[in-house]
């Protein structure tokens, strides 16, 4: 691993685009400690650590617990990525039309998916700003007016597409997926902190108290250093379908494999259900569902990380993302298609429609694998802080572990291919 890094650096190219990701994580932590205009965030610093605000609060490294510019993170435009990727399955036809046209269709959808982030993030800023000052007693808005709301609103929505032209810069000129990579930025950028401050609360006490303490500490850190393993071995697993060419190329092999990874999804399903439940969970912030009881405490309920309710549905949302977003992934489709044209077959399988199906029935059964992975990771802390009282929104936690260990491994693998690309280059050279 050492060496690999080594090597990277190694190539001016790996280096610079190192550097400049580098440099916009810095960019980005600047941001988050700029506070918005005319808010006391210190009025809502316990609000925004709990339920689903405090894992929006975890993917943009401290920035809504300090109401910064930056406090909504990449969560608008992921929400809307939800909304144009599901509207793709032949629910509007000028998007499917678009999602076949390829780069000149993506640029279309890019465009759409940009102009609903902006709109979905303004009324999340605006609710956003209105339930918490109801929910801080009216004490994080100075001047509470209709303006001082539209302004606070616009700088948020600016902050949030700054994040997104940042991450696009980072996928341009970086390594990695740049909005992937700005949430893994804020995850690891809460690790140092909320490692101490969770070491002191556990070291506190004396004599039995201390002692067993300690212990808890260190069965979570086992659990923390499995977790992590369990992580890596699922993320790089997967299964390796022969593919056999009846039309053999010159010098190219005759037999070949077409790996199907056990979760084709990786982290998206997981900030896909946190974007989801956050939303409706501002909103009803704002609107008090909580205190009204009856069937609106219910719903507020099914939005909240840390009830009963809250956990089932976002474990459901976990497990219908993982499968839509593994055949969003791999289009069995377009691969079937590809196969065909390119005289390539999968053996006892007849090209064109029966790959298709059997392509399809492949990555269904394994993104049942792979959501029950996902399931186990995201809810297994939610259950500890049911059962142990087990803060669930901690940097490392399932949600967040999932992503960073997912996103640095996706990274190296970036990594990896442009080295093996350099490597190619020079010899081609030579």
């Amino acid at each position: 691993m050492f060496t690999n890094l080594k090597n990277a650096f190694a190539s001016k190219e790996i280096r610079s685009r190192i550097l400049f990701t580098l440099f916009i994580f810095a960019v980005f932590r600047l941001g988050s400690h700029i506070p918005v205009p005319g808010v006391d965030a210190s009025a809502i610093q316990q609000i925004a650590s709990n339920g689903v605000l405090g894992l929006l609060n975890t993917f943009g490294g401290g920035a809504l617990k300090r109401y910064s510019i930056f406090a909504l993170g990449v969560s608008p435009y992921i929400t809307a990525s939800i909304i144009i990727q599901l509207l793709q399955m032949d629910i509007v036809p000028k998007f499917t039309e678009w999602a076949k046209q390829g780069e000149v269709g993506r640029r279309k959808l890019n465009q759409v998916t940009t102009y609903t982030g902006i709109v979905l993030g303004f009324i999340q800023a605006f609710g956003l700003s209105a339930g918490f000052n109801q929910l801080s007693g009216l004490g994080l808005i100075k001047n509470a007016t209709m303006t001082t709301y539209l302004t606070i609103a616009l700088v948020l929505t600016a902050g949030t597409m700054f994040l997104v032209w940042l991450g696009e810069q980072i996928t341009r000129n970086g390594i990695g997926n740049g909005v992937s990579m700005i949430i893994f930025a804020g995850i690891v950028a809460e690790v140092p902190q909320q490692f101490i401050t969770y070491f002191q609360t556990y070291l506190k006490g004396a004599g039995k108290e201390l002692n067993r303490n300690l212990m808890l500490l260190g069965l979570l850190i086992l659990v923390l250093i499995i977790l992590i393993v369990i992580v890596v071995i699922m993320e790089r697993a997967q299964l390796r379908i022969p593919i056999h060419y009846s039309k053999k190329a010159s010098g190219a092999k005759q037999t070949a494999h077409l790996p199907l990874k056990i979760n084709s999804a990786g982290v998206i399903p997981v900030i896909f259900a946190s974007s989801v439940l956050t939303t409706p969970a501002t909103i009803m912030n704002y609107l008090n569902f909580a205190n009204d009881g009856g069937w609106k405490e219910v719903v507020y309920n099914l939005f909240n990380l840390q009830h009963v309710y809250g956990a089932i549905f976002y474990t459901f949302l976990l497990i219908v993302f993982s499968y839509f977003y593994s055949l969003v992934q791999v289009n069995p489709e377009k691969v079937a298609e590809n196969l065909q044209k390119s005289g390539g077959y999968i053996p006892s399988i007849r090209p064109g429609h029966d790959t298709e199906n059997y392509l399809t029935r492949t990555i269904n059964r394994l993104s049942g694998l792979g959501s029950l992975y996902l399931t186990l990771i995201a809810v297994l802390p939610i259950v500890g802080g049911f059962l142990w009282n087990i803060p669930s929104n901690i940097a490392l936690s399932g949600t967040s572990l999932l992503i960073v260990v997912g996103v640095a491994i996706e990274t190296a693998k970036q990594i990896e291919g442009r080295m093996a690309k350099r490597r190619y280059t020079g010899f081609l050279q030579l």
